[in-house]
């Protein structure tokens, strides 16, 4: 089997990366799904899918309202669609989360029985300029913390909870100052 690679943006290139990867692997003489044509536009017309250089998360919501009103509210998301209750997506610049609830299809069970539900460690990461900023403004109950801030040779992190216990971590990438001191 062959990877077919599709072409993308530098800052989809990372996003990618932190997410774990965005080639796709296709048989020999297969062909990628084609790019968008126009913004709105997704894989072969579709209406309403996400534009060709984006990333699409799915988390598992227990209560969609609440759910997109901690993403537009807290963390700068901007809505994008809606489905009643038991469904929607919220974007930041080329990442589209799909909030699935109770009702559907996304959070059916599997046919083994398990159920899909918020939680784990795999997690979106949102790049931010001042992680204090953001952990004070996050501190005043708006989010739960999982851990407190954690500093490496890749910048500052933290990591905080959804409403309904799916992490996002916040990112802050060093900076030249930083770096000049550390002697790198």
């Amino acid at each position: 089997m062959e990877k077919t690679i599709i072409r993308t943006t530098p800052m989809l290139f990372w996003t990618c990366i932190a997410l774990g990867g965005c080639a796709s692997a296709a048989p020999s003489g297969a062909q990628a799904p084609r790019a968008a044509s126009s913004p709105g536009e997704g894989p072969q017309g579709a209406p309403g899918a996400p534009e060709a250089a984006s990333v699409t998360v799915r988390y598992q919501v227990k209560d969609l309202e609440r759910a997109v009103r901690f993403y537009t509210e807290h963390l700068g998301f901007r809505e994008v669609m809606r489905a009643g209750s038991a469904f929607g997506a919220v974007s930041r610049g080329p990442l589209r989360l799909i909030l699935s609830g109770p009702g559907s299809s996304g959070s059916r069970p599997m046919p083994d029985g398990r159920r899909q539900e918020p939680g784990g460690w795999n997690r979106i990461v949102l790049y931010v300029d001042d992680l204090g900023a953001w952990t004070r403004a996050l501190g005043n109950g708006a989010a739960t913390f999982r851990n407190t801030v954690e500093v490496g040779p890749g910048g500052k992190q933290i990591l905080i909870e959804d409403p309904d216990g799916n992490p996002i971590e916040l990112h802050e990438a060093p900076r030249a100052d930083d770096e000049a001191r550390s002697g790198r």
